[in-house]
């Protein structure tokens, strides 16, 4: 069986009701989440073996995180432990026309602190055939990422398929790098790089000509981003695939979703969704991450097959509460068939 390893952070994850704002909320729905955690828990929904590195601190809200990551299937084998303090973020979920916010309380969180040489990578490697990784660990700190870039050269060392999501989130840069600065180095050792129209462009400055994503009323023409893909991978020629999620925003609760891959010279297109009822969006990329990686691990050489499980996992987890995308195989499968009648299964 196939082992993946992802490493980063998690968060305590706080929302407001609803779609109250933070200035009405009374009360706060706690759950937990974090990028490299969600592809973990949906790759351990899938049946694939998967183990999760991070730093937490020893405190109970920390082994109440783990509690939950365990039930869910997710290994834990490698969590070293320090510091003070579990990361927090705050969500408030938009509505039409009004976007959903997220305030991040992590300064000086447990893997903020985290230093080179405090994993074990050979260790925590051992066995794998994935190590993932996303552009928000490094962005907590620079000793992450250090610690980030000293996994993935491991990880190249032994062998071990990397896949990267850019993930570039514009609030976290704040430690006096930008993400330009760092995130080349890394993403070089990437054997699958995952982003979208803005990661692209704001990290490596690779856009597509007369696209906005603002304006997009949520039609988006797939063949715009082929240039996109053939510039990332002139740019980090140990890429195999690269992968972009396109979202056409109709409002906060319409979205077209899907993606295209490019490999070997050719572009794949997944099919387009519409999800006019959003639950929660947070985490649709990394569904699409863990949908295909499980695509790449079960249908090897298929990347058209690939590209579709992940597409459609990630518009089932826009049906779902909270950061983790908590569905089988074969609601997927039932998706990709063409299923999406939403009729009771008895």
């Amino acid at each position: 069986m196939a082992k993946v390893v992802t490493f980063g952070e998690i968060m305590l994850r706080l929302a407001t009701p609803g779609y109250l704002r933070f200035s009405q909320a009374k009360e706060y729905s706690a759950t937990f989440g974090g990028g490299e955690a969600n592809v973990a828990v949906s790759l351990a929904n899938y049946g694939i073996e998967t183990q999760y590195v991070t730093r937490l601190p020893e405190n109970d809200i920390a082994r109440t995180c783990m509690a939950d990551l365990r039930s869910l299937g997710v290994g834990l084998d490698n969590v070293i432990f320090g510091g003070n303090r579990l990361g927090i973020y705050f969500l408030e979920t938009g509505a039409v026309a009004r976007p959903s916010k997220v305030v991040y309380d992590r300064a000086g969180s447990s893997i903020a602190e985290i230093e080179p040489g405090m994993v074990d990578w050979r260790k925590a490697l051992a066995g794998a055939e994935w190590f993932h990784w996303t552009g928000i660990t490094p962005a907590i700190s620079q000793g992450a990422a250090d610690a980030c870039l000293e996994a993935v050269k491991v990880a190249k060392e032994m062998g071990v398929k990397v896949s990267c999501d850019i993930n570039y989130r514009k609030n976290l840069w704040k430690y006096g790098k930008k993400a330009a600065e760092i995130m080349p180095a890394i993403v070089e050792h990437s054997d699958v790089i995952l982003g979208n129209e803005e990661d692209c462009e704001k990290v490596f400055g690779i856009k597509p000509e007369g696209f906005d994503a603002s304006r997009t009323e949520g039609k988006v023409d797939e063949a715009q981003f082929e240039s996109v893909c053939k510039q990332m991978m002139a740019r980090f020629p140990n890429c195999k695939k690269m992968v972009i999620t396109l979202r056409g925003a109709v409002n906060a609760n319409h979205n077209t979703w899907g993606g295209v891959l490019y490999s070997d010279g050719t572009l794949k297109k997944s099919k387009r969704y519409d999800i006019t009822d959003i639950v929660d969006r947070v985490g649709g990329g990394d569904s699409f991450m863990g949908g295909l990686l499980y695509g790449l691990i079960t249908y090897p050489g298929d990347d058209q097959k690939a590209l579709d499980f992940a597409a459609a996992a990630s518009c089932l987890k826009h049906t779902i509460y909270g950061d983790f995308n908590l569905v089988s195989v074969a609601e997927v499968e039932n998706l990709m068939k063409g299923d999406g009648s939403g009729r009771v299964s008895r």
